[in-house]
């Protein structure tokens, strides 16, 4: 309701992506939109409706959604092209809609330019909740109880 983002932070496996998914289950219940994408397949969608000129029809549709999830930003290393796109994805949802998202730790890295990288940054952070996940990953875990099983 108060369109609050979500930033879930630090290990991989530490269930990050369940979380989100069960509070986009949650709003779902609650008759909230939502959508859900990893980074590099927003990304490729981006450039796809660039290039079928449905772009600016794509971009309202995610601005109308109420949460949207994006898995895995800060993972993968995207296109100088491709992180321009997202810029203008988060610029248009600021204060519109909730955003949960998973790790900024690379992002300058990830974004190619530091300014944008902090005005992305900057927008996030405005009324977001920041999780920080630590322990150590629950696939390491019970490969590790497998392990010890035997």
């Amino acid at each position: 309701e108060e369109k609050t983002n979500f930033l879930f932070l630090r290990i991989p496996g530490a269930r990050k992506t369940h979380i989100s998914i069960a509070i986009g289950i949650q709003a779902c219940k609650k008759g909230k939109t939502v959508s859900f994408f990893t980074a590099a397949n927003l990304g490729n969608l981006l450039v796809e409706m660039q290039e079928e000129r449905q772009l600016t029809k794509f971009q309202k549709k995610l601005s109308k959604v109420d949460l949207l999830i994006i898995d895995e930003l800060g993972y993968v290393q995207l296109s100088s092209h491709v992180t321009q796109l997202m810029f203008q994805i988060f610029s248009e949802r600021y204060e519109k809609g909730s955003i949960c998202n998973l790790e900024f730790a690379e992002w300058a890295k990830i974004f190619h330019d530091e300014r944008m990288t902090a005005a992305i940054i900057d927008r996030l952070i405005h009324n977001s909740k920041i999780i920080l996940f630590n322990g150590e990953s629950y696939r390491y875990r019970n490969q590790r109880r497998e392990i010890q099983g035997n």
